[in-house]
């Protein structure tokens, strides 16, 4: 909810529709309560063509919510309005095994969810179900709604790893011994070797990003637009990055369609706003011959 506008969202949602809108096939794992909000998702998700396969309707629940103030520069601050139906979404022994045969190529998570040890538990039984599956970790972070244990047990888990600038100052600064704190590079660097990650990916906003991939670093500028705010605009970079992934791209081609796409996105208002690839592709093109 953005001041008195309501905008259907939540980081894996807003990450399946980019990646639906790039050609990928998607299966959201959440919740929806029995209300009118629930019942309004799922019609959007239907209509959408992202499967609510995994996502069940759970009364008493109310359907999540989440507040949002945005600041002059259009950045959001969030304010995560608890229980939730999601928090309670549990998949079902034949929904695991659903899973399973689906032999999907990417599994999408973040950390929000994973506020209880069994919240954690359903997504590890589930990473477990679907061993050949790559992992992508968008970090995410939100206050109140995140530890540091489990942010390590989760980037255990990933083979890709995106989250923001001011996100990995956070870690770093956790995990520092005696103020050794170093450049986004060294963080990745850091990372990567602790937790055995070959991709992370470092946004910063309108200046863009940085990618650690198979040990090199990689900074690709960002591209100018006219912000209207920039909620979903990193769910859309992480769809538009793994895409380059799944693509075959090195990591300058990922990290400058990335860009684009948050861009496009965080120049219209709401989490998923309506955008092409041509667009894109275009931004990719100006920002090349500014550079």
């Amino acid at each position: 909810m953005i001041g008195q506008a309501e905008y259907l969202g939540g980081a894996p949602l807003n990450f399946a529709a980019h990646a639906h809108k790039l050609g990928h096939e998607l299966f959201l794992i959440s919740g929806v309560g029995d209300d009118e909000r629930g019942h309004r998702a799922l019609e959007v998700l239907r209509r959408s063509g992202i499967s609510a396969d995994f996502v069940p309707v759970l009364r008493g629940k109310p359907t999540g919510t989440a507040e949002v103030e945005l600041g002059p520069d259009g950045k959001p601050m969030f304010r995560i309005i608890r229980p939730a139906a999601y928090e309670f979404a549990r998949l079902t022994r034949p929904q695991m095994l659903a899973v399973a045969e689906l032999q999907p190529d990417w599994i999408y998570f973040g950390t929000l969810f994973h506020t209880s040890k069994r919240a954690l538990d359903a997504t590890l039984q589930l990473l477990a179900k679907a061993p050949s599956a790559k992992r992508f970790y968008d970090v995410n972070l939100r206050d109140g709604s995140w530890n540091l244990a489990t942010v390590e047990q989760l980037a255990a888990h990933a083979h890709v790893i995106k989250l923001s600038d001011s996100e990995a100052e956070c870690l770093d600064a956790s995990l520092s011994v005696d103020g050794d704190a170093g450049s986004v590079e060294h963080f990745c660097q850091r990372w990567s070797d602790q937790y055995n990650c070959k991709t992370i990916c470092v946004t910063f906003g309108e200046r863009g990003c940085g990618v650690y991939k198979d040990c090199a670093y990689t900074a690709v500028p960002g591209c100018r637009v006219e912000v209207a705010d920039t909620v979903g605009a990193g769910d859309a970079f992480a769809a538009a990055f793994l895409h380059g992934l799944d693509q075959g791209w090195d990591a300058r081609r990922c990290a400058a369609f990335a860009n684009a796409v948050a861009a496009l996105v965080a120049s219209r208002p709401g989490a998923i706003p309506d955008w092409s690839v041509e667009e894109a592709q275009a931004m990719v093109e100006i920002a090349a011959k500014r550079r």
